[in-house]
């Protein structure tokens, strides 16, 4: 049975709530609670046993590796065998906040479940008070990832959570919707001190060159090795792919529809080409869903069984702090064929356009 505490956005490490949580988390257990991106799923980062869980609960494959959440830099030094001078620079900056560092990890001190067998691991101080007080009033460093079932939008609202994971965890901290709404962006910095995002998030790659003064170098999907990624080559000569980051490797964000991504220069020809994907769907008997910039929405009101505006193309933050919920409401109204407006590749635009792709499984139709 999952224990729930409804919890105000900015309450103490002294909360009985938190005090109750952070217990869990020194027992082994599993504990999921808001960031300012998305909720988080929580175990001591130092055991295995609660590691495992965090695995178990969500249906995560072990070789995605886990963040490690931090309530101060002490405990960064704590885990991180070093840290480079930009790495440095890029935490003094943003943390608390939506970057996650990959820094090599201190040998014997995180339980390798954490790493995927890695010799780094990413780290984050999360800007959100209820999670800070978890963290400090645990004494643990907290792994987390969303916490959803692996493969599902991420949860911005606590009610998410309980939809995915109600039953499998020991305890929910509710404090309210997030903020961000979509992941930490995940940086490496390399031996020339270049910037190398392995996903994109909150924080953009103009605020990165802005504070690094370094070169800041985009990778999504299957990143090279200059991005990071190991390779280990397996019988037959047969390359794996060994993310150092999470959402590099698998599906992820999905509904349960089949979603595509229509983008292209003119709106009339997007439009046009989703409503005859519409019509073609429909006509299967599918029931069917749009998600587009609320400029655009009227566009398909009467060409779709559900139109969901998501943002503006003025603000993007707030496409963004919408799209999982997007995601999901498609899962509550049983859309089986949806198609999604692109949203322009800059800014946090990028991170849209990321979390976007995975969810549709690559499925972009340029026109």
């Amino acid at each position: 049975m999952t224990k729930y505490w409804q919890v105000p956005p900015d309450c103490s490490p002294e909360s009985g709530a938190v005090q109750e949580a952070a217990e869990l988390l020194r027992q082994g257990k599993l504990v999921a609670f808001p960031t300012e991106t998305v909720y988080g799923l929580g175990a001591d980062a130092r055991q295995s046993q609660a590691v495992e869980g965090i695995f178990t609960a969500k249906g995560r494959p072990s070789d995605n590796p886990l963040i490690v959440h931090i309530a101060g830099m002490g405990m960064l030094e704590e885990l991180a065998l070093a840290v480079d001078p930009v790495s440095r620079r890029l935490a003094e900056a943003f943390w608390p906040g939506p970057l996650t560092l990959v820094l090599p990890s201190r040998p014997g001190v995180l339980s390798p479940l954490v790493t995927a067998g890695l010799d780094t691991v990413g780290i984050r101080m999360p800007d959100h008070p209820v999670a800070l007080s978890l963290i400090r009033a645990s004494g643990c460093p907290v792994a987390a990832p969303s916490a959803n079932r692996s493969g599902r939008p991420s949860p911005t609202l606590a009610e998410h959570v309980r939809e995915d994971l109600d039953g499998r965890i020991d305890g929910l901290l509710d404090g309210g919707a997030t903020g961000v709404g979509l992941e930490s962006t995940v940086v490496q910095v390399d031996a020339e001190g270049r910037v190398h995002v392995l996903r994109p998030g909150g924080i953009t790659l103009r605020q990165l060159a802005e504070v690094s003064g370094a070169p800041v170098v985009k990778g999504e999907g299957r990143p090279e090795r200059a991005e990071g990624a190991s390779s280990v080559s397996e019988g037959g000569g047969v390359e794996t792919f060994r993310p150092r980051a999470p959402g590099m490797k698998y599906t992820h964000y999905a509904p349960q529809a089949r979603l595509t991504i229509v983008q292209g220069s003119d709106v009339s020809a997007v439009a046009e080409a989703i409503r005859r994907g519409l019509d073609d769907a429909r006509g299967n008997g599918e029931k069917t869903a749009v998600l587009a910039p609320e400029e655009h929405a009227s566009l398909y009101r009467e060409a779709a069984d559900l139109v969901i505006p998501c943002g503006s193309l003025g603000d993007l933050s707030a496409a963004a702090a919408g799209l999982f919920a997007a995601l999901r409401r498609m899962d509550e109204a049983g859309i089986g064929c949806a198609f999604a407006e692109g949203y322009p590749e800059e800014e946090i635009g990028l991170a849209i356009m990321n979390r976007l792709r995975k969810a549709a499984g690559g499925r972009v139709l340029e026109v």
